[in-house]
């Protein structure tokens, strides 16, 4: 059975989301045949009147620390003895770009070759959006201001929906951290400039699946073909999510005791130097 935008569409409207903003994180491969691949998903969403925003990161854009000891915080979740790690080149990021980590799938890279797509200004996790309100939704994204798609999504009553992908690939939670008091770990780029600045990213998600239980009185689910969706309120899950990092910070934390960033992140995150 091929899956078409018609029934992405019947989808929509079952759940509820028809005219709503929606982060979404997809699988097309979880859905089985899809007619026209990416691009139906994506026409069936518009179709509704959504408003569809989706990660569209770039790790390659990143570099090494630069020396500079206010540029290297400590607890950063990150081992700046790794030589290995050495990367230089001059790549400057612009929202203009099409490019997207190879990673992100498929959906990230259709809602890119929109002539009509609006992507933030950060150079390693930016977001990208299409449909009525997104421009509002990443305009304030920046180096220092990584998640500020999600307060958008929040303030307007949006919704996450996760097509055949776990919480491990759900991006509010690292906005959740932020909002319980945690600092946001930083990487480096070449800044427009061209010089190397800091950015503010997430932190490890592998051990996100341990908010399922405290998500699911929010969560409605849809199977789409062979793919399960699962839908949930951004206000509840953020809400939610933010006070149960408050009552018990190691909730974050993955199966790998020796997880730096896991570890860091627990601690509160990277402390910054006060210039």
């Amino acid at each position: 059975m091929s899956i078409t935008s018609n029934d992405i569409q019947q989808a929509v409207r079952e759940l509820g989301l028809s005219g709503q903003v929606l982060c979404v994180h997809s699988s097309l491969r979880s859905f089985g045949h899809v007619e026209r691949g990416a691009g139906a998903v994506l026409d069936g969403l518009l179709a509704e009147d959504c408003t569809v925003l989706v990660p569209a990161f770039l790790y390659e854009y990143a570099i090494s620390p630069p020396a500079d000891p206010w540029m290297r915080p400590e607890r950063n979740g990150y081992d700046y003895d790794v030589s290995a790690e050495t990367v230089e080149h001059s790549l400057v990021y612009s929202p203009d770009v099409n490019e997207v980590h190879k990673g992100m799938g498929a959906l990230p890279a259709a809602v890119l070759a929109r002539a009509e797509r609006v992507r933030g200004n950060h150079p390693l996790n930016s977001f990208a959006a299409v449909g009525p309100r997104a421009r509002d939704l990443v305009g304030g994204q920046g180096p220092l201001e990584v998640y500020a798609p999600f307060e958008k999504l929040v303030e307007c009553g949006g919704w996450v929906v996760m097509m055949g992908v776990d919480l491990t690939s759900m991006t509010l939670i690292h906005y959740a951290e932020q909002q319980a008091g945690r600092v946001l770990f930083r990487r480096w780029a070449n800044g427009s400039d061209g010089y190397p600045m800091m950015v503010a990213v997430g932190s490890c998600s592998r051990g996100f699946g341990n908010f399922d239980p405290i998500f699911a009185p929010f969560e409605r689910q849809r199977r789409v073909g062979q793919s399960l969706w699962r839908v949930f309120p951004a206000r509840l899950v953020l809400e939610a999510a933010a006070q149960a990092i408050r009552e018990r910070s190691e909730i974050t934390h993955c199966i790998y005791e020796d997880c730096e960033r896991c570890n860091d992140a627990v601690q509160g995150g990277p402390l910054l130097a006060r210039l």
